[in-house]
This record gives structure tokens, C-alpha cells and sequence, in this order.
């Protein structure tokens, strides 16, 4: 079949990968200019892999384990509140990785022929027709990289002007990110994704000398005003590190915000704050938190299928969002191995039927872990005598729980 994947992030690049593996004419748009991701790290969950390992992308992953053996939670001084044996999760459900993000979506995008891909081509709709669906770009064909003069492309493409068919396929991904104009086009009822009045920074940089991350590995929380600090080991001489805080008005800029981080976390446990002070501002990341609140009434319309952020954007209190959009791309894999066009809507609803509640179910778990952190005052205290009093063995089941595929 002839499928078009909206959206080369890590989620459509996988879904992309699986596709054309399972012998279907793929072709992945990308608006913007080069095939990348930027960012800092990112943690993909055992599940993540497991999904990965389904479409042949998760050797080179692998190799990125988590180097810690014990996380959780801390109040902002790096006392227990929780911690989890990880040694004891991962010889149950495997172990978690956490990896540039940059360099993960190197990885998944390695086997993807370079022919295959249309950067430049930001996809403006696309008009379903009952035996197939265009997909209708907004540039002109000078700008999109795709063949212009009426030589085929790999989904029998032919540009002619701004604004018209580029492609008429069996089935189109939509990969395309939280603030997805398809998934808006699918469900114009639907009110999208609504932030959820937090803020998160990221940052990454080469291990300060004589710094040890471990001892902190995890999250630490402040119940004065429920700010979070996480922190990890990325490789042997990198650090990740990211924050929540609540969000009042518009995000800052990155220096603005490390300054206001310095600020907030002045008299938290001192690598906290040596860590964001060696993160230069042009190496942080702002972004204001938001996720799908309101869940979609399906992730499939007829020939159109919903993956990632596009169908199940949550916040990142779990470190699912990646994970989940492999689950989605290996589902969309396996569901479509050996479809005929025939087929598609009927495959795609067994796609929708496995992957709705699942999903759903991990976004409902991170808005509660985000509520779970940033609680303040007596119900934050509660929290946390309460926290303490949970064995490290129970901790281990649940973080395990949310790791099953």
C-alpha cells in the first residue's frame, strides 16, 4: 500500500522504519528543512523498548542503559522520600534507557532510504475520498524537495502548485506533534491540547569534576511551592537535568529562566543549583506543559491514523511520551502487515481499539504524578511522611507496573 507519515519525530520516523520494513510504499513528510531533532535527553521506558525491538530498532538503543541503581523521590535537600531498587524492576521488565535525543532519532531513522523523505513539505490537509486520501501541502513545489515536473515519486507524486495534492495514498500517520493541524482537521470538536499551568526546563552538559551524579538520581520536590528537579547520568561524562515549576503567564526566555531557577532552587541541595549554574542558557530547553486533556473520541478517522502526540499527548511526570509512540508505531506496523487497501479502515480500528485505552490510561497516571509532585502545604507534608513509610520492595512492583507492555 502507499502510505503517507505526517511528521518525521521520533514517533513517525518509527512508524515510518516498521512500514516500509513490512514492504509498503512510504513516504515521510517533514515541514521543516532538515530531517533532525534537537533537544536533550530523553528516557525510553522498557516498554519503549520492547516496542522498539518489534520493528528491528532497538539494538543501537540498548546500549544507553540508565547508570544508576536506585532512583526516585527526595525532597529539595536530597533526603528519601521514595526510593526504588532498579535493579529489582529491571530484572523483572527490563531495563530503561536514557539517550540524546538527537542521537535517538539518528538511530530510528538510519534504515529509512533517503528517497523515501520530503523535508521542507509542511502538510496543510489533507481530503479523504473513500478508496484513498490526498495529502495537500501549503508550500510552494520549489521549496518542498519533491520531483516538480511530473516524474513520479515514490507515492506517484506530482506538485503542481501551492496549496494542491502532493500525494493520494491508501492511508496516512499523522505524526505531527502535539499542536497537530490534522488531528484538528479529523476532530474540529475537539478542544486540543490545553497546558496545564507548568513549566519545564531542560538542559544537558559534560559532568562538572568531581561531581556525582547517583546519589541524586531521580526527582527531587519542594513542598513550599511545589517545584521538582530530576537529574540523570547520560553516558559516563554527561548530565541531564530538567525542572517543573508552575507557570504564570507566558514561559521566559532560557536565561530568564535560569535565572529564575537559581533563584528558586537557591537553597536546595548544592548540586542542584551547580548543576543549572554549569548549563550555559543556549543549552536549556523551556517549554510550557501541555497535554490532551480531553481525550479523542478515537484515534482513527476512516483511512487516517493518529500517532504520538498528535492522538495522546500527556505530560512528561512518567517518562511515557516517547515509549507510548513507539507502542503506536509498532501497533500501526503490525496491524497493517499484509493489509490490502481494502483493508485499511478496518486495520486501523484494531489499531485504535489496542492503543486508546492504553494510552489513555497513561495520561490519566501522569496528570496524577503531576499532581503527586507539585502539591504544596500540609498536603504536601502528608505526602511525604507517607512516602517514606512505603518499602523500596513495593515501590519497585509499582514503577515495574508502569513498565508492562
Amino acid at each position: 500500500m502507499r502510505i503517507a507519515v505526517v511528521g518525521a519525530g521520533l514517533g513517525g520516523v518509527a512508524a515510518a522504519v516498521g512500514l516500509h520494513r513490512t514492504g509498503h510504499e512510504v513516504t515521510l513528510f517533514e515541514r521543516a528543512a532538515e530531517l533532525r531533532e534537537a533537544g536533550t535527553g530523553i528516557v525510553v521506558m522498557p516498554n519503549g523498548l520492547h516496542a522498539l525491538d518489534t520493528l528491528g530498532l532497538a539494538e543501537d538503543v540498548r546500549g544507553h542503559v540508565i547508570r544508576a541503581t536506585r532512583a526516585g523521590l527526595r525532597d529539595r535537600r536530597g533526603r528519601p522520600l521514595l526510593i526504588t531498587d532498579l535493579n529489582a524492576a529491571q530484572s523483572v521488565f527490563g531495563t530503561p534507557v536514557i539517550i540524546d535525543r538527537a542521537e535517538l532519532h539518528r538511530i530510528l531513522r538510519a534504515p529509512l532510504p533517503d528517497a523515501l523523505v520530503r523535508t521542507a513539505t509542511p502538510i496543510e490537509r489533507l481530503e479523504p475520498a473513500p478508496t484513498s486520501v490526498r495529502v495537500i501541502a501549503n508550500d510552494p513545489p520549489a521549496a518542498t524537495g519533491v520531483i516538480a515536473d511530473g516524474t513520479p515519486g515514490p507515492t506517484d507524486m506530482n506538485v503542481i502548485a501551492n496549496g494542491t495534492p502532493i500525494a493520494t495514498v491508501d492511508a496516512v500517520i499523522a505524526a505531527d506533534g502535539i499542536g497537530s493541524a490534522l488531528r484538528a482537521q479529523l476532530f474540529p470538536d475537539h478542544p486540543g491540547p490545553r497546558r496545564i499551568g507548568r513549566m519545564d526546563l531542560r538542559g544537558m552538559l559534560p559532568r562538572p569534576a568531581g561531581l556525582d551524579p547517583e546519589p541524586l538520581a531521580g526527582q527531587l520536590v519542594d513542598r513550599r511551592n511545589g517545584a521538582m528537579f530530576g537529574l540523570f547520568p547520560l553516558g559516563d561524562d554527561r548530565l541531564y537535568w530538567f525542572t517543573d515549576t508552575a507557570l504564570h503567564g507566558p514561559p521566559p526566555g532560557p536565561e530568564e529562566a535560569r535565572r529564575q531557577m537559581l533563584s528558586l532552587m537557591a537553597d536546595w541541595h548544592p548540586t542542584v543549583t551547580a548543576v543549572i549554574e554549569a548549563t550555559p542558557p543556549t543549552a536549556i530547553y523551556v517549554d510550557p506543559i501541555g497535554a490532551l486533556l480531553d481525550p479523542l473520541p478515537s484515534y482513527v478517522s476512516g483511512r487516517v491514523a493518529l500517532l504520538g502526540d498528535a492522538a495522546h499527548a500527556m505530560s512528561p511526570d512518567l517518562g511515557q511520551g516517547a515509549s507510548q509512540a513507539f507502542e503506536d508505531a509498532a501497533a500501526l506496523t503490525r496491524h497493517l502487515t499484509g493489509a490490502t487497501t481494502t483493508e485499511v479502515a478496518q486495520r486501523l480500528l484494531r489499531y485504535d481499539a489496542e492503543r486508546r485505552p492504553r494510552a489513555g490510561t497513561m495520561v490519566r497516571a501522569a496528570l496524577r504524578q503531576s499532581r503527586l509532585t507539585s502539591q504544596t502545604g500540609p498536603t504536601a507534608w502528608l505526602r511525604d511522611a507517607l512516602l517514606r513509610t512505603v518499602p523500596s520492595r513495593l515501590a519497585a512492583r509499582q514503577l515495574a507496573a508502569l513498565w508492562q507492555v
